[in-house]
């Protein structure tokens, strides 16, 4: 909790200090009450004592009330203050750390899990800082000054009143050692809760297609009732708390002013100014102890919230802290424009015994299209993926435009690529929007949005649709077809005018004309472009200038289609289940 404090901004720690004093000033008139009403009592029970004594001591109580209250109102506005900006700076962070994740710190975490980190984990915190601001200021400090101010009136009031204390100080470290461990539990089980709302949501269609609904409610449903016997003991713990704080504050009371009339009978009759003196006392003496009381309770409210906030606050840091494994370089140019070069490169995931990729090599020159086949799970969308440095090689070079990309700043190497990626992924807006989606050379004009839907094929769906390039795309791209997500999904690598494309089989969704127009037009307006297309269709990549045919991570083949043809067997085969003889024989 105290790491994320130092994402406080100066503004919001000033007024921390300025709350924290406000607190102080509220504390010193609350104590100031009970003197008064010693004095008050006093001046009730002395003969000749006047109104206008009782009433001036009547209104300097008034004055600490009315001031006490002030302060109140201000430092709980000032905390609001402070609880809000530190959530937006905390939720700032965590995003901004997260957009900074790569696909190994990604797969640390699940999706729904920093999700609910950077909503409900952030709201715990802040919830806490909101209450505890004032409360674990307030009551330890309450606490503290009301034992010094009674420590000295009496010592058996004094004993009796620690040992309440003690007692109610022990019941609250064992709930919370109890109860801590549960509410780890607690953040993990709502991750899973999240996530299986999140598969049963994105999957409806298959859920209803394979009548899985049954299945899914009881997953749901056994998932629901582990968190909720968790919670549910969890809430019976601190459920304790504060009857057990009740009690003991009523129960000091009795006791303190059953023990305080035994002492002020057992002084003399005749002496009535010492048994006035002791019993104002007494009466000062039950208030300041109901005070020490009231802060412990203020305690256990505010201790309700420590363990989730806590916990709440590890896995934030747990977020913050997690060590960036691609690190950007320092170079924005290049000797050479439009070209990648694989120089013996393998790969492997940090959790994989086994290398994904072994010893790639090639080259593709300016201008070219350079294909990827192979049978699924033979590391094509991860070859690539390497271009794009999602990965960094294990060992190897991967190079773009005559340098290695680990050289480049990550504007500069994502400024030379458009890459298309295997599952069509669109934003919620318009089709403009996600045509000219982040920063690129491209311009951003309706001229070129045009251009790029029409090279992708687009144009004739978004032309129909309600508004042209300015119609609403939902979140996701649910209100179009796979199809047309994908085609959009192309316009969108298209309008930022990369020196390289990247195609990670990215015309499955298509038929086979509109595939055939899109590559013919790639080819006549795009000849200076360099073009890398990962596909499962022979037809779609047959005209290649070269072929990389991958078998387990190994590229068992390169060339053009007639040259594979002729001597790579895993290619043979792949044709051979694609094509008809006549095509073969073409």
């Amino acid at each position: 909790m105290i790491k994320l404090l130092k994402n406080l901004r100066p503004r919001e720690w000033l007024m921390a200090v300025f709350c924290a004093v406000f607190v102080l000033g509220q504390i010193y008139f609350d104590l100031r009450l009970p003197d008064y009403m010693s004095n008050l009592t006093v001046l009730i029970e002395s003969p000749g004592s006047t109104m206008s004594d009782i009433l001036h001591t009547g209104l300097q109580m008034l004055g600490c009330t009315l001031a006490s209250a002030v302060l109140c109102v201000i430092c709980g506005y000032l905390t609001a203050k402070v609880a809000a900006g530190f959530g937006l700076s905390i939720r700032s962070a965590v995003f901004n750390k997260i957009a900074d994740f790569g696909k190994q710190e990604m797969n640390s975490f699940s999706v729904p899990s920093l999700i609910n980190r950077t909503t409900n984990d952030i709201t715990q915190v802040q919830m806490l800082v909101a209450m505890g601001l004032q409360i674990l200021i307030k009551s330890p400090i309450m606490a503290v000054w009301a034992i010094i101010k009674i420590v000295n009136k009496s010592g058996t009031l004094s004993a009796i009143t620690a040992g309440f204390v003690a007692a109610l100080l022990l019941i609250m470290t064992f709930i919370i050692v109890v109860v801590l461990p549960r509410v780890r539990r607690v953040q993990k089980l709502t991750d899973n809760i999240n996530q299986i709302a999140r598969e049963n949501l994105t999957g409806i269609n298959v859920v209803h297609a394979y009548n899985a609904e049954d299945y899914q409610n009881e997953k749901f449903e056994k998932a629901n009732v582990t968190l909720m016997k968790t919670q549910l003991f969890n809430q019976r713990a601190f459920a304790i708390l504060l009857p057990s704080v009740t009690f003991a504050m009523n129960a000091l009371a009795l006791v303190i002013y059953w023990m305080g009339a035994s002492i002020v009978n057992n002084v003399p009759a005749a002496d009535t100014t010492l048994r006035l003196t002791t019993f104002s006392d007494i009466v000062v003496f039950g208030t300041y102890a109901t005070y020490v009381i009231m802060s412990i309770m203020m305690m256990v409210m505010i201790i309700m919230f420590i363990p989730a906030a806590q916990v709440s606050a590890q896995r934030i840091n747990a977020v913050l802290e997690t060590k960036i494994t691609l690190k950007q370089g320092e170079k924005t140019d290049a000797p050479e424009q439009g070209t990648v070069e694989f120089r013996d490169v393998s790969f492997r995931y940090p959790s994989s015994g086994k290398d994904i990729l072994s010893h790639i090599s090639f080259q593709a020159k300016r201008g070219e299209t350079v294909a990827f086949i192979g049978a699924t799970g033979s590391g094509k969308t991860t070859l690539v993926s390497l271009i794009a440095r999602f990965y960094d090689a294990t060992s190897g070079e991967v190079l773009v435009d005559g340098r290695n990309v680990k050289d480049y700043t990550f504007d500069a190497l994502y400024d030379r690529i458009g890459y298309v990626t295997q599952k069509a992924v669109l934003f919620s807006g318009d089709i403009r929007k996600n045509v000219l989606f982040g920063e690129s050379r491209g311009e951003e004009t309706d001229e070129n949005v045009r251009k790029a839907l029409d090279l992708a094929q687009a144009t004739e769906f978004v032309e129909k649709l309600p508004g042209g390039i300015e119609a609403p795309i939902a979140q996701g791209g649910t209100n179009v077809s796979g199809g047309q997500k994908q085609r959009l999904s192309i316009a969108r690598a298209l309008a930022r005018k990369p020196e390289i494309l990247i195609f990670d089989d990215s015309f499955s969704a298509l038929d086979y004309r509109t595939d055939a127009k899109l590559r013919a037009g790639l080819q006549k307006q795009l000849k200076d472009t360099t073009r890398l297309i990962v596909a499962q269709r022979i037809g779609t990549i047959r005209n290649a200038d070269k072929i990389i045919v991958l078998d387990e991570g190994r590229a068992v083949g390169i060339g053009t289609h007639e040259e594979l043809m002729q001597t790579c067997p895993v290619y043979q085969e792949i044709a051979r289940s694609q094509l008809s003889d006549d095509e073969l024989g073409a």
